[in-house]
């Protein structure tokens, strides 16, 4: 548009006369009043250029908007899910969680029956609680032997040697008993308080409080809960080892019985021909007579 009133303004100042050239029409072409229309005409360009960019920026700023709001609405949305997710868990727990616990099942405490002869009390409150469990189990059980047994010192050496063998399976045996009836005691004397944690866990899962819904609080309670497991395994370890050791004991004691029936059989005919074969003889020599 400039260059084409450009070229029609140049040519119009060309076909007319220089200074004061008169049309038919009587009007006068001043060529300083035709530059100062050129000068508009440009300006106005211009102007029409800036206001196209202009009209180009306002669609770009609002396609951006567009776009800004279409986002918000998309995180708005997002935002949203998450609150009736965070809103379900929240009111979830009691609604759905609390019909499939279990009446508790932890370890019961010893009854005390019967206390006949006035030595079984101190067992089962050793039982229960884990305290002298040394004192009360030697109080419920046979008690063994202060000493060596009369001939020990004269006896063979295969002879000490089983003797000695059948003694300390006794001593052994007595240690794993006591030990198991301290371990079990001091279980069962700490079921209170584990069970205390375990209700405590229950109640705050199962509650509505924002503050246990938590991220924090909901980590807090799974590491609690862990924690509680370590321990009981703890405790269920201690008694596998101890049964193990039972068992050991009990294993010893048929051991040592078939080691004692070999060694018989082997210093059968020396004792036989020392001790049981003379007096044979001599009782058929005086069958003879």
């Amino acid at each position: 548009m400039k260059r084409f009133m450009l070229t029609v303004t140049l040519s119009l100042c060309a076909g007319a006369p220089l200074a004061h050239a008169q049309f038919g029409s009587g009007i006068v072409f001043d060529p300083t009043q035709s530059g100062h229309a050129i000068v508009q005409i440009e300006n106005e360009a211009k102007s029409l250029e800036n206001e196209a960019t202009q009209i180009e920026n306002g669609t770009k700023i609002f396609t951006n908007t567009v776009k800004i709001a279409t986002t918000a609405l998309q995180t708005y949305n997002t935002v949203q899910q998450q609150y009736n997710l965070y809103r379900q868990m929240m009111n979830s727990p009691q609604m759905l969680y609390s019909r499939f616990l279990s009446p508790r099942s932890d370890l019961m405490l010893m009854q005390q029956v019967s206390n006949t002869y006035g030595n079984s009390m101190g067992w089962l409150n050793a039982s229960n609680t884990g305290n002298a469990a040394a004192v009360s189990y030697q109080q419920a059980t046979v008690p063994r032997t202060p000493g060596m047994v009369p001939g020990y010192g004269t006896a063979s050496a295969a002879g000490q040697q089983q003797i000695a063998a059948q003694g300390a399976t006794i001593d052994i045996g007595d240690s794993v008993m006591t030990t198991n009836l301290q371990v079990l005691g001091t279980i069962r004397a700490n079921q209170a308080a584990r069970q205390t944690d375990i209700a405590n866990l229950e109640t705050a899962s199962q509650s509505q409080d924002p503050s246990q819904q938590t991220v924090m609080a909901t980590l807090q309670r799974i590491n609690q809960a862990l924690l509680l497991q370590l321990r009981t395994q703890q405790d269920a370890n201690q008694i596998n080892a101890n049964l193990a050791l039972q068992q050991m004991v009990t294993q010893k004691q048929q051991q040592d019985a078939m080691k004692a029936g070999f060694q018989d059989a082997a210093d059968f005919n020396s004792t036989y021909q020392a001790q049981v074969a003379p007096a044979y003889n001599g009782a058929a020599q005086a069958l003879t007579y």
